[in-house]
């Protein structure tokens, strides 16, 4: 009896717990926790303190204390966490900026061996060099048939081998050559999985949105929206700019086209009947400025050189 009533304290403190959370909190993380070991998510919380909570818990009852606030609360909104706790997940509650937390715990990322039966997150290249194995360890390179030659009494490996690919499991035979390597291929750590922000979900890509990729995709969606009204000749504010140059084209030519005028037309038509009339302007203007340049030039000639002295209390006053 006293264990049962353990269990249902401390389901009766977890929901407390997470209830609390979720009425002090508007912005969630939900992160995949695979491979993270304890020490390691110490330290993940050692480095959110201040501003952001970790809270990790089985799933169903991590529903179950959801489901419970919802009702109690009226507020829906949180349900729709629900459907993202699936598999070893946890939540960050946070009030600070989402990218930032997620920046933060990016960091804590810990170099892992490659276990036997492990999915492979990445590729892993074994590159060329001396391993430091005595040639007696040449058996672990010809079963994974990477070419190898001694060198000065250890194994060297002569070309860069695709050991493994992401998403393959990891052999006994890989396994045991990168733990005789000293390879540690693979980097554990909580990994962002999904975004809730005061009842909204989204990716977590939409976190490395910069204003400028805003921008972009703003104007990308503005200019659809204008062809598609210019297209359909449907007035929008995008497109109401375009439409009324079009409009103007079109009665300006029909007003070249007859004797009908209009003021923003004259000046077009007055171009058409005598385009010389436009054209003699820009060399008048031209030359005003060469003129106004050989006027200098002309002053200098005008300097008068100046005359030599006769004066005789130079140097040849000397030899008289």
């Amino acid at each position: 009896m006293a264990i049962r009533n353990s269990r249902a304290e401390k389901k009766i403190s977890y929901d407390g717990k997470l209830c609390k959370l979720l009425d002090m909190y508007s912005q969630i993380l939900v992160v995949g926790a695979d491979n993270v070991g304890s020490n390691q998510l110490q330290s993940i919380r050692q480095g959110l303190r201040g501003d952001s909570v970790v809270l990790m818990g089985k799933n169903t009852m991590m529903k179950r204390s959801i489901r419970v606030h919802a009702e109690k609360t009226g507020n829906k909104q949180t349900l729709s966490l629900i459907p993202l706790l699936v598999g070893n997940v946890g939540l960050i509650f946070t009030k600070g900026d989402l990218k930032e937390v997620s920046e933060v715990v990016a960091k804590y990322k810990v170099g892992a061996p490659a276990r036997v039966g492990l999915i492979a997150p990445v590729d892993v290249v074994v590159p060329p060099g001396n391993t430091g194995l005595d040639p007696s360890q040449t058996s672990f390179f010809q079963v994974l048939n990477i070419p190898t030659k001694i060198n000065k009494g250890t194994v060297e490996i002569i070309t860069p081998v695709e050991l493994i690919k992401k998403g393959d499991k990891v052999g006994s035979s890989e396994s045991a050559l990168l733990s005789k390597l000293g390879v540690r291929p693979f980097s554990y750590g909580l990994v962002v999985q999904s975004v809730y922000d005061n009842g909204s979900v989204f990716s977590p890509e939409v976190l490395d949105l910069t204003e400028d990729d805003l921008v972009a995709k703003f104007a990308a969606g503005l200019s659809m929206v204008t062809s598609l009204s210019l297209a359909l000749s449907y007035p929008t504010l995008a497109a109401a700019p375009y439409m009324f140059m079009n409009a103007y084209k079109n009665v300006l030519a029909v007003s070249v086209a007859t004797d009908y005028s209009f003021p923003q037309a004259e000046q077009v038509k007055e171009y058409l009947k005598d385009p010389a009339k436009f054209a003699v302007a820009a060399p008048v203007a031209a030359a005003a400025p060469a003129e106004t340049a050989a006027a200098p030039a002309a002053k200098e000639e005008k300097k008068e050189e100046p005359e030599e002295s006769d004066d005789e209390g130079g140097l040849g006053g000397l030899f008289d």
